[in-house]
């Protein structure tokens, strides 16, 4: 396979394009981002990565907590539109007719037509150029209870995610395999 050096910038992809709520009954805002992730299970940390120039930006900053809202196929419209229409000019909530209550550990709301929401706390702010990252504890996570097995495991394949690459929304794909099916044992075939 023969490569050559890409300069377009950042290539970690797919990410998950979420819905990322902050504020209060005042002033509250969605923004959708694609830079986020899980930085530590013990305790559980994530983080955004936001521009300063962006109207949640200084939300989150005075708060110091937002909600990350996983996003579901049929919200990929309003998803998209989130990240290009400014909430300094109009109320994403009501525009789009998203229904949202307070988080049950922070005052930021949740998007309740999402299936699972992330309630974070700031801990850090790290400025690295043209956007800032906010180190977040997680203090809770509402997930639908649709995607809840009798075990109580979470089946996420459920909520028919999407996934964000190089410009481009898609679905999450056919499943490959589980963590560590390549070095599992088989078991063997009663007879």
């Amino acid at each position: 396979m023969e490569k050559e050096i890409f300069k377009g910038g950042a290539m970690l992809s797919p990410v998950p394009p979420v819905m990322v709520s902050c504020g209060d009954e005042e002033n509250r805002n969605i923004l959708t981002v694609a830079w986020t992730g899980t930085m530590c299970t013990n305790p559980p940390v994530t983080y955004i990565s936001v521009r300063p120039t962006r109207h949640s930006h200084s939300i989150i900053s005075e708060t110091g907590e937002f909600v990350i809202n996983l996003v579901p196929s049929k919200l990929v419209s309003v998803c998209d539109t989130c990240g290009v229409k400014s909430g300094r000019d109009i109320d994403k909530f009501q525009e789009f007719n998203l229904h949202h209550e307070k988080g049950s550990k922070v005052d930021a709301p949740i998007i309740k037509e999402c299936p699972v929401n992330i309630e974070c706390k700031v801990r850090e702010v790290i400025s690295l150029g043209t956007h800032d990252v906010f180190i977040a504890d997680i203090l809770a996570v509402q997930v639908d209870k649709s995607l809840i097995d009798k075990e109580g495991k979470i089946k996420l394949w459920k909520a028919d995610l999407i996934a964000y690459a190089h410009g481009s929304y898609y679905t999450l794909g056919k499943h490959l395999g589980d963590f560590g099916f390549s070095v599992r044992k088989k078991k063997k075939a009663r007879r």
